[in-house]
């Protein structure tokens, strides 16, 4: 990570991600919870150094399962160096996206969109899931999010790229 700060300003980056722990049967959410944020405090003074951002993303680790417990872990370190990077569809099997958007606020610096389907249990085609992004982009408006939105996808081919481009334009037309 310190690596990927120095990267970030050399490449004139803003934002470096940052998946900061994972829940196991072997590791305990508390001292998952203690571990990452130790080590994410120490990471600030480089961020400060090389003027750039850490940004936690909510994945699927077992780690960060509520908005609200997102905003004290982001909270607690007291730094506009860490901030959260908000994935649409991550959150989608514990809650609503829109909801995670007005609760995270202005702790969302980057954000990215993708679908999820919780009747399959699987992340499908944008436009085709359960977020809901007609008050997706209303929380995003609301919060005053102006930074870009990326898709996430996985290696795709031009007409892959431009089903994604159509249905991007779709969804954040709300």
């Amino acid at each position: 990570m310190r690596i990927a700060l120095r990267c970030a300003q050399a490449m004139g980056v803003e934002t470096v991600l940052i998946v900061p722990a994972v829940v196991s049967e072997k590791v305990r959410y508390k001292d998952a919870y203690e571990r990452s944020h130790k080590a994410i405090s120490e990471l600030i003074p480089v961020a400060e150094e090389h003027k750039a951002i850490i940004c936690v993303e909510n994945v699927w680790n077992k780690f960060l399962l509520s908005p609200l417990e997102f905003c004290r872990y982001i909270d607690e370190f007291n730094s506009p160096r860490v901030r959260a990077y908000y994935d649409t569809a991550n959150s989608t099997v514990q809650g609503f996206s829109a909801d995670w958007i007005l609760t995270l606020g202005k702790r969302i610096r980057k954000s990215d969109v993708k679908d999820f389907s919780r009747k399959a249990h699987k992340f499908v085609d944008l436009g085709e899931g359960d977020v809901n992004y007609p008050e997706v982009c209303k929380a995003f408006r609301e919060i005053g999010y102006e930074d870009y939105l990326t898709a996430e996808t996985g290696e795709c081919d031009k007409t892959q790229l431009l089903d994604i481009s159509r249905r991007m334009d779709k969804v954040l037309s709300y």
